[in-house]
């Protein structure tokens, strides 16, 4: 069970950060990974941290945007800085297990497990 939180309303610059829960997820087994969706467009990925604590972002979100994790609290991070209009999706986190390839190459499609969800909207 994947648990989305933290999203919210903010200006343009501003920052927010997203919490995933990822309760019952060995994370030494696991790719997890934030992405985003805007209705009518495809998910993309926006950040990717593998077991091993590799980090890949998006290009559109590089330099801005930083992946992290608390494993005594089995909870996933997203803190979001300069946020920009472009920014407005859905965010969701997602996992897939580490076994099938690097975590960085994996089709979106092969993440599992998605929360429900939490709303950014930048003004």
């Amino acid at each position: 069970q994947l648990v989305e939180s933290g999203g919210g309303s903010v200006q343009a610059g501003g920052s927010l950060r997203l919490s995933c829960v990822y309760s019952g997820y060995n994370y030494g087994r696991y790719c997890m990974g934030w992405f985003r969706q805007v209705p009518g467009k495809a998910r993309e990925a926006v950040a990717i941290i593998s077991a091993g604590e590799r980090t890949n972002y998006g290009d559109p979100v590089k330099g801005r945007f930083s992946i992290s994790r608390d494993t005594a609290k089995s909870t996933l991070f997203l803190q979001m800085n300069n946020l920009k209009p472009e920014d407005s999706a859905m965010y969701y986190c997602a996992v897939v297990p580490a076994s099938g390839g690097v975590c960085y190459t994996r089709p979106i499609d092969e993440f599992k497990n998605w929360g429900q969800g939490t709303q950014v909207t930048v003004s």
